[in-house]
C-alpha cells in the first residue's frame, strides 16, 4: 500500500506541475477500496439505520431558514466554550460509535460524520465547522447522486496535522434500499 500512495502522489505532483489532469484523480481508487473494505459494512449497522431515520423523523418540517438557524447556532457554539446543541451530538450513541470506528483505524480515518437526508449531522466523530452539510459536494454528491453513491473529493493538506487528506462521502440507505442519508470519511492518505 505504500507503493501506492507513493505513486498517487507522484502523480498528484505530476498533475500539480502541468501533468495530466487525470493524475489528480489517481487517490480515487485506493480511497474508494479503503472505504468499501472499511466502512461501507458497518453501514446497514442497525444502530447507524436507526440513529439516521430517527433524525429524518425529527427534522422531517424544518424549514430552509430553520436549517439556517440551526447551522448558525451550531457555528456559534464551535467558537464558545459552552456547546449544549455539539454536546448532544457529540455524546449520542451513533457519534461514540464513530469515535470507535476512527480509534480502530489506526490512524487511517481522521475524521467521520453521518448526516440526515437534509445534510444535517446526526452522529460525529470529532466537532464539524457546521452543522448543515448539504450545500456541500460531500453531500451532494454522495446522497444526492442515489443508492451506493460513493463520491472522493481532492488531496488536500490539513493546516492542523500537516497530513495529505482526502474525503469520502457515501450514501447510507436502509433496510428497503432507499437512500436516508449519507456519511463522510477523513482519509489521512499518509497512513493508507
Amino acid at each position: 500500500m505504500k507503493k501506492v500512495l507513493t505513486s498517487v502522489i507522484a502523480l498528484c505532483a505530476f498533475a500539480a506541475t502541468g501533468g495530466l489532469a487525470s493524475a489528480e484523480e489517481a487517490h480515487v481508487a485506493p480511497v474508494t477500496a479503503y472505504v468499501q473494505e472499511n466502512v461501507v459494512p458497518w453501514l446497514s449497522d442497525p444502530a447507524v439505520i436507526a440513529a439516521i431515520k430517527a433524525q429524518n423523523e425529527k427534522h422531517a418540517g424544518l424549514s430552509a431558514a430553520d436549517i439556517d438557524a440551526l447551522d448558525k447556532k451550531w457555528r456559534a457554539e464551535v467558537e464558545t466554550s459552552d456547546r449544549p446543541m455539539i454536546s448532544e451530538v457529540l455524546g449520542n450513541d451513533l457519534s461514540k460509535m464513530l469515535q470507535e470506528k476512527q480509534m480502530g483505524s489506526e490512524g487511517t480515518i481522521s475524521e467521520l460524520f453521518v448526516m440526515d437526508n437534509k445534510g444535517l449531522n446526526v452522529g460525529q466523530s470529532d466537532v464539524t465547522s457546521d452543522y448543515w452539510q448539504g450545500d456541500e459536494d460531500k453531500f451532494n454528491k454522495s446522497f444526492g447522486a442515489g443508492k451506493d453513491a460513493i463520491f472522493v473529493d481532492a488531496v488536500e493538506k490539513d493546516e492542523s496535522t500537516q497530513a495529505l487528506q482526502s474525503q469520502a462521502s457515501v450514501t447510507i440507505s436502509d433496510e428497503s434500499g432507499a437512500p436516508i442519508g449519507a456519511i463522510t470519511i477523513g482519509i489521512n492518505m499518509d497512513a493508507l
